[in-house]
């Protein structure tokens, strides 16, 4: 029985956010596998946390740049490390090589930091983005080093996984396609959805601590839902969402039908009842978790380019419509609003994404596979991965040297 420590960036929230989710997959993923779990995470707990204990599953609180974390380890012994998101893993992958250099070294992305970050800026400096400003940016060279210093990193799009081979040339081997893991939607699942008739409304969803989240928002707000409500007098949006500070509670205006509601325990009920979910996101990376939770509802959705990337094909029709002009997409929510035969289609749509492109079987079986794979090859694995035997003999004495300052420094306070 392999036991896997997880160590996370934050305490998973599957009510707030899309990596939520995609954590707690992971951990099912590997409960099902009679697995032991340790998730250990540095953060402060929140009020939107799992109870991990509820799910049998050990619960650590682990210190930055302390060495407590070195006793941690070296009791704990995993045969496998998951790091949550490339930052965790500049921060203790070092630790763990030092004191457990036979553990399965895992990085879960999430999604493409760099990538993400790197648009943000294009979008903010009113530049077309170009795979090429990736190369000039700092936090994608710490993002590939990460990746190359872990045995194995899951990629969550197909779109970043051809990015990472394509741009960066990472080698196959040390990259794995592992998109949001799903049951299929049957006939009986389709039955128990409200129909057209029974739904009203527009609804988004999402983190207001994420960058591009807050941003569709106030795009929605300022320039889209004012077109849609001119057409469309009698109808809402409902914006539902983790943590919304002041200034996103203070866009509230029921006369304009624009709802800052907040968070919700159960997102699926939210979304069951809604007509159409709305999503034009300017800037990011992954996959979005609330077009996801919308194809699972039967609700059809409208967004962007950036938010259909990694999970559309050429074969395939969104469940809805994408696209970027403000005033197309408008036009389009109202059209899709009113036609219900347009709208049966479009979750139609829906439901063959899900099931062709995310289920869990096709997927869970051949990453258990490379797991077992590769420890029992990882020495052979590891002397082929070159430049990440050269960034784990510079990285681990530059990060070690620089932590242990900063331990001392604390220490002296």
């Amino acid at each position: 029985m392999n036991h896997i420590l997880i160590i996370g960036f934050v305490w998973p929230e599957p009510n707030s956010s899309a990596a939520g989710s995609r954590m707690m997959q992971l951990i099912a993923l590997f409960t099902a596998q009679n697995w032991k779990i340790t998730f250990a995470s540095p953060a402060a707990e929140t009020e939107h946390m799992i109870s991990l204990e509820n799910i049998n599953i050990s619960k650590a609180a682990i210190e930055l740049n302390s060495s407590s974390f070195d006793d941690f380890i070296t009791e704990q012994q995993p045969d496998i490390v998951i790091f949550d998101r490339f930052i965790t893993e500049e921060q203790f992958g070092w630790r763990v090589t030092k004191h457990c250099p036979n553990a399965l070294k895992i990085l879960n992305t999430e999604d493409l930091h760099s990538l993400r970050k790197t648009r943000q800026e294009s979008f903010k400096s009113d530049t077309t983005f170009s795979n090429d400003d990736l190369l000039h940016n700092d936090i994608t060279k710490r993002e590939i080093a990460s990746i190359y210093r872990c045995d194995l990193s899951l990629i969550i799009s197909d779109f970043e996984i051809k990015l990472l081979k394509e741009t960066f040339k990472i080698d196959k081997n040390l990259l794995f396609y592992l998109p949001f893991l799903f049951k299929p939607i049957t006939a009986e699942t389709k039955k128990r959805w409200p129909e057209y008739k029974n739904r009203k409304h527009f609804v988004t969803i999402g983190n207001f601590r994420h960058e591009p989240n807050w941003n569709s928002i106030l795009y929605l707000k300022k320039i889209i839902w004012p077109l849609i409500r001119k057409e469309l007098p009698e109808t809402e949006l409902h914006i539902y969402g983790a943590y919304p500070p002041p200034k996103a509670t203070q866009l509230h205006n029921p006369k304009e039908g624009f709802y800052i509601k907040g968070w919700t325990k159960n997102a699926k009920e939210i979304m069951s009842q809604a007509r159409i979910c709305l999503a034009p996101l300017r800037f990011g990376a992954g996959i979005k978790g609330k077009l996801a939770e919308a194809m699972l509802c039967g609700t059809p959705s409208i967004t962007t380019t950036i938010g259909a990337e990694g999970m559309l094909d050429e074969e395939s029709d969104w469940s809805g419509f994408v696209i970027d002009d403000p005033s197309k997409f408008a036009k389009a929510a109202v059209r899709l609003y009113n036609n219900e035969s347009l709208w049966q289609q479009s979750q139609q749509n829906g439901i063959e994404i899900i099931n062709t492109r995310f289920q869990e079987k096709i997927f869970c079986n051949s990453f258990l596979n490379q797991v077992s794979k590769l420890q029992k090859n990882l020495n052979k694995h590891r002397t082929e991965n070159f430049i990440g035997n050269l960034l784990q003999h510079h990285t681990l004495r530059s990060t070690e040297f620089m932590s242990r300052w900063i331990e001392e420094k604390n220490r002296s306070k």
